[in-house]
């Protein structure tokens, strides 16, 4: 995978993980493995997994033992079996076995993620696009947008900096869909206007503003349908609430152009994958 992060995306969550779970230091590795001790460590996928978070494995161990040596057996994206090596750490014991949780932790974590990703990605046959969602765990937001690409996914807002979404609170403040779209307008924003809409009423009021993009937030199959049917290519369909793996293969073939899945970063099951060690 070409894409990667830039390493201060990730450099000081890694410090602030190590300083979470090592403090002032591994009382059981120092005491148990001798100083001198050196070996090898295999992390292994024991479940089918896309892998996602190599660099950020390898910066664990780097920022515990700038002398240990990582070395990915494949990049960032690609699917593993289990039983298949992603990374082999070769050097100190004791610094191998201070890193391993965290570094772990994180792979494990962003591989969930990709691998969910993943599936709903080919479940869509190509038919629409697969977006993530803003529901992310705060302060890990890029790592996680970075493992839905790693799944073949594609980021929807990073934040609320760079995209225009109205909704049903935005519409409520505002008394309508037309003087909410009228208030971006006239603050000058140029980004497409996302509007969200609950109703097949509130899809009419969204054409009726000018919407780029009009959301179909938690509707039946077949008020999607209508609404697809109503919008007629004016304005582009994205679909959100209840997208499951399952229901998936329906929406693909309703004529959206994309759905959003929250469930991708905020439920996304943990990919399992181990650390195995051999003492030279």
């Amino acid at each position: 995978m070409s894409d990667r992060l830039d390493p201060t995306a990730y450099r000081d969550i890694v410090r602030r993980a190590l300083v979470e779970d090592v403090g002032p230091g591994d009382v059981t590795t120092r005491a148990i493995v001798p100083e001198n001790a050196t070996a090898t460590a295999t992390l292994l996928a024991k479940s089918p997994c896309v892998v996602a978070g190599l660099d950020i494995a390898r910066e664990v161990f780097e920022q515990v033992d700038v002398s240990l040596k990582f070395s990915a057996s494949g990049p960032d994206g690609r699917l593993c079996e289990p039983g298949e090596a992603l990374a082999h750490v070769t050097g100190r014991a004791a610094s191998i076995l201070t890193a391993e949780r965290t570094a772990v932790n994180f792979l494990q974590h962003l591989s969930g993620i990709a691998t969910l990703t993943r599936l709903i990605v080919d479940a869509a046959r190509g038919r629409l696009t697969v977006l993530d969602t803003r529901k992310t765990i705060p302060t890990l937001r890029s790592l996680a947008k970075y493992a839905v690409r790693c799944g073949g996914g594609t980021n929807h807002r990073i934040g609320l900096y760079d995209g225009v979404l109205i909704k049903d609170n935005h519409i409520r403040l505002a008394g309508s869909v037309a003087e909410a779209v009228r208030r971006v307008r006239a603050s000058g924003s140029l980004l497409p206007i996302e509007v969200e809409a609950q109703t097949l009423q509130e899809v009419d009021g969204a054409l009726a503003a000018g919407a780029d993009v009009i959301m179909l937030d938690n509707l039946d199959d077949g008020e999607i349908r209508e609404a697809i049917r109503q919008i007629n290519g004016r304005a582009k369909v994205e679909i959100s609430g209840g997208v499951t793996l399952e229901r998936i293969r329906v929406i693909a073939a309703m004529g959206a152009d994309c759905v959003s899945v929250g469930a991708l970063t905020h439920s996304a099951a943990a990919a399992d994958i181990s650390l195995e060690i051999d003492i030279h």
